[in-house]
């Protein structure tokens, strides 16, 4: 039984050997590379591995230093919004200090536009502290694993627990977690473009080699590499920073992180904003001081202006929003490692999903077995032994023997939550499964008939053979499995009714014809034969040749329940779904009808070999014209192949994948999805998203985040530029109306940004997503932030809400019945009238939060108080106005005055209007959208 090793195990050692140095190594025959490090070929003893991790740390790559706290803290104050503050900040306090009198306003105003930076800043900080905690969680929760031999048993225990000197067994999409020196090596290929550029995969081998550069030695593997084909055991000799890949990596962790496009854009939009507010506080500051206005007091208010319409609030209202997406996709089994896969997610318009573990359980599990001319169903799904086989005769026993020895793979029991899994291939762990079913104890068919010899499987013959020692000891058996084809040709005779017979061309019939029933139903197909021989290493063509076949094994992986509403609800979102895989074409269709990806009579089916042939062009039109696409039996060229063509018909390309395989695609696709459990190292490190759960339906729920986010943005955009329309316009009105006093003073509209915006902003940012996003077609790629539509939705709400306090200021000014001349910022009339300015901003923001919550769906069916937060904002908003309105101490900050019932009254109809215009322009959308001609794209909602 495999288990995961803790620091803890064992005893200790007083010396920890390392052996000597890398090049060394290099020419020491395998039998030796063990003394010269201090190790065994069973390994270490769990003493001697807590030993040396003592002495040598863990295998772990440095961590970058983190920037103090304080420099953490310093970096938010060199935000573009965050420097136009600062500035002004110190220009009020400049103006301050020239005016004569001194007017305690002005200070007020320059400690309320520091305050904003500090504020915005302490948000800033938090939000970024509280993510990249975030982020190592998360990051932790990315399984890391390899194998190891330690007191002669195979461990799997995580990869920073290696040490020099430890044996680890390595196979095909392996990551190698360390530097090692091979002693086995079976038709082993590596990768080492990590280390050195070159993707075509190095043959290695464990001979010794001449001494020189250790990365040109064939007997070495690296820490960051990969292993492509074939299987192996080395010995660790360097890790951690020792390694090579340690190496690099301090050079590489001193790049500068790059922004992402939406990082970008907002920065973009910073600078559009930046130059507006200082235009509008120039122009304001040119038409008031000619009018005769003082020019200190009007250069203060209209800097006061121009700060006020900086949206303070953004960047870290941006920031939370996109946390809160990654947290929520966490909590849906989806790990994000790039806040750009959150951005790309909502306009995914094209899966290219694999089939194995991503659409079905990733449990291999035999259902039917064809010996001696007849079928015999099996029943019971996944890898804990439960279920039989129907009448296992002996020939169905013999062909479940055989088939078990020629495995390595093993069944691991249930651990903590674990349940059955394997450790090894899946395929041999279902025949595993199916022998013990038949009740065949592999282990007690290996010990009494122990392996001498293994020709591991490949590509190319698409076989593997064992050479076992006869209970008898006087001969050796050869035991054979593999694809059914290749395998039926080398055969000479067949078990048969119970006697073996000439595989003539009749019986030959037979067996294909029960290979393509196999085959139909949706199952992979082995096939399984023997043969004696009297050397235990006979040559590989020889034990090979002139088999006796016993049988075929038909086995599934079963379709995960949940996955079927997943792709309606992805095809519903206008994503098209398009399998790729490497298995065979029924297989793929059969699972692909089982989910609902195909649902035509006769879908488009290509295989590699046909995209062979096919150029740039014939592929482009084949995607274009092909409605339901399945591509089978493919490699990871033809994968990449694929990708590349639909990003040149303009496309967001997802990708999901598991194998080393698929790391290139993986990482050439838009968003890379790679599995978390049952995913290799290297599809997991290309990936920018891992499924923890390896279920497609979590993909489906991710697009649905995505959106989300996106979404999101916009609301609080919205909801953020809206309101400075409703500041500007008053002010801009009394300018040209000749009112010698502002409706709205700087200080007031510092208040509005605190108290009514960051928080509901915030809140906003964390809205569920709206009931129908999954009905609507996916965004297109050149979409921006500032859409035309939502421009028009600022100007609509803003316009609603500038029209509502200019009429309550200009009424309350009028009907006093004083001269314009006459009016000074102490009259107790112009302080009532600018408290209800303030004040009506204040409350219909809080209408206005509810408005911009949905696009097109009225906000009473996704229910008033389904977001108790915003609510809450909403609520300290309004109660910070009256605050200010009511409490002497902060009467004397904003020059306000008390408000009486009726006023609020009054405020909250103009806001209720707003929220009624909202919804009635929603609802025209609507109809807009129901009467389009059936004639046209209908499906949409």
């Amino acid at each position: 039984m495999a288990r995961l090793l803790t620091p803890g195990d064992g005893g200790r050692e007083s010396v920890a050997a390392t052996g000597p140095a890398g090049p060394l190594l290099q020419t020491v025959p395998p039998g030796e590379v063990f003394s010269a490090l201090h190790t065994s070929p069973r390994g270490l003893t769990a003493a001697q591995a807590t030993a040396r991790r003592d002495h040598c740390g863990p295998n772990e790559l440095p961590h970058a230093r983190p920037r103090p706290l304080w420099q953490q803290l310093a970096a938010q104050f060199t935000d573009l919004f965050a420097v136009v503050l600062l500035v002004a900040s110190a220009i009020t306090f400049l103006a301050y200090g020239l005016q004569q009198p001194r007017d305690p306003g002005t200070f007020r105003l320059a400690v309320a536009i520091l305050g904003v930076v500090v504020l915005n800043a302490a948000i800033g900080f938090g939000q970024e502290y509280s993510a990249e905690r975030t982020a190592q969680s998360l990051q932790a929760m990315v399984p890391h694993t390899c194998r190891v031999l330690r007191d002669g048993e195979r461990w799997e225990l995580p990869a920073r627990e290696l040490v020099p000197g430890d044996v680890v067994v390595l196979e095909a999409g392996d990551a190698v977690s360390a530097d090692c020196r091979l002693v086995e090596a079976h038709e082993v290929s590596v990768n080492n473009a990590a280390l050195t550029g070159e993707s075509d995969a190095v043959g290695c081998s464990g001979d010794p080699v001449r001494a020189g550069p250790l990365l040109e030695a064939r007997n070495c593997v690296f820490m960051g590499t990969d292993v492509v084909a074939g299987s192996a055991k080395a010995v660790v000799f360097a890790t951690g920073a020792a390694t090579e890949f340690g190496r690099i990596f301090r050079l590489a962790a001193a790049a500068p992180r790059q922004k992402t496009p939406l990082q970008r854009q907002v920065g973009s939009m910073a600078r559009r904003v930046a130059g507006v507010a200082l235009a509008i506080g120039a122009a304001l500051f040119a038409v008031r001081v000619p009018a005769g206005q003082p020019f200190v007091e009007t250069f203060v208010f209209a800097l006061g202006v121009m700060v006020a319409l900086v949206p303070e609030g953004l960047p870290a209202t941006l920031s939370v929003s996109l946390a809160i997406g990654v947290r929520r996709m966490a909590r849906q089994h989806a790990l994000v490692k790039k806040l750009l896969a959150v951005e790309a997610l909502g306009s995914t318009t094209v899966v290219c999903t694999d089939k194995t573990g991503t659409l079905t359980q990733a449990e291999m599990t035999v259902t039917q077995v064809w010996a001696d001319g007849a079928s015999h169903p099996v029943s019971g799904v996944g890898y804990a032994p439960v279920g039989e086989v129907t009448d296992p005769a002996p020939p169905v026993r013999e062909l479940l023997r055989v088939a078990a020895l020629c495995c390595n793979a093993r069944l691991v029991p249930p651990s903590g939550r674990e349940g059955w899994r394997v450790l090894g291939d899946t395929t041999e762990g279902a025949l595993l499964v199916a022998a013990g079913k038949a009740g065949i104890d592999p282990a007690a068919e290996e010990a009494a008939a122990p392996r001498v010899t293994e020709y591991p499987f490949d590509s190319v013959r698409k076989l593997m053979s064992t050479v076992h020692r006869a209970p008898n000891g006087e001969i050796f058996r050869v035991h054979v499995k593999g694809a059914p084809q290749e395998l039926l040709a080398r055969c000479t005779d067949i078990d048969w009714r119970g006697e073996r017979r000439p595989a003539r061309d009749e019986l030959r019939a037979e067996v294909i014809a029960a290979n393509d029933e196999l085959a139909s139903q949706g199952l992979r197909v082995l096939a399984v034969a023997w043969r004696p021989a009297t050397d235990p290493g006979p040559a590989q063509d020889e034990a090979e040749s002139g088999l006796t076949l016993l049988g075929l094994v038909g086995m599934q992986d079963p379709p995960r329940p949940e996955v079927s509403d997943a792709v309606n609800a992805c095809r519903h979102a206008g994503i098209r779904i398009v399998m790729v895989t490497g298995d065979h074409p029924l297989t793929a269709e059969a699972v692909a009808r089982r989910v609902g990806i195909v649902r035509q009579a006769a879908p488009t089916v290509v295989t590699g070999p046909r995209l062979d042939v096919l150029d740039d062009g014939a592929l482009d039109t084949l995607l274009a014209e092909s409605g339901e696409l399945l591509l089978c039996r493919v490699s990871p060229e033809h994968k990449m192949r694929v990708v590349t063509a639909f990003q040149r018909r303009g496309e967001v390309v997802a990708v999901t994948g598991d194998g080393a395989n698929d790391a290139p695609a993986l990482k050439h696709a838009d968003i890379g999805v790679a599995m978390g459990a049952s995913g290799t190292d290297v599809a997991r490190e290309a990936a920018v998203m891992v499924l923890l759960d390896d279920s497609f339906a979590s993909i489906a729920t991710a697009v649905r985040l995505g959106r989300s986010v996106y979404q999101n943005i916009r609301k609080f955009l919205i909801y953020l530029f809206s309101h400075n329309i409703a500041e500007l316009v008053p002010i801009l009105a009394a300018t040209f109306a000749g009112f010698p006093l502002v409706p709205i003073t700087a200080v007031q509209i510092l208040a509005i940004d605190l108290g009514s915006d960051v928080l509901p902003a915030l809140a906003l940012g964390a809205e569920p997503p709206e009931p129908d996003v999954m009905d609507r077609p996916p965004r297109s790629r050149d979409e921006r932030l500032f859409a035309p539509t939502v421009m028009g939705r600022i100007l609509f709400l803003g316009g609603i809400q500038a029209l509502g306090v200019c009429v309550v200021f200009f009424w309350h000014i009028h009907a006093s019945g004083i001269p314009y001349s006459h009016f000074t910022e102490h009259d107790a009339v112009y302080r009532e009238a600018i408290t209800k300015v303030q004040a009506g901003i204040v409350v219909s923001q809080f209408f206005n939060a509810l408005a911009v919550r949905t696009d097109r769906q009225s906000v009473l069916r996704i229910g008033l108080l389904s977001n108790p937060w915003l609510l809450a904002a909403g609520c300290f908003g309004i109660g910070l106005m009256a605050a200010i309105s009511y409490l002497p101490a902060l009467q004397a900050v904003f020059h306000t005055a008390p408000l009486a019932a009726a006023d609020w009254a009054v405020l909250a109809a103009f806001g209720a209007l707003l929220l009624a215009a909202e919804e009635s322009r929603k609802w025209w959308l609507r109809q807009q959208r129901t009467v389009r001609p059936l004639g046209g794209k209908g499906g949409e909602r």
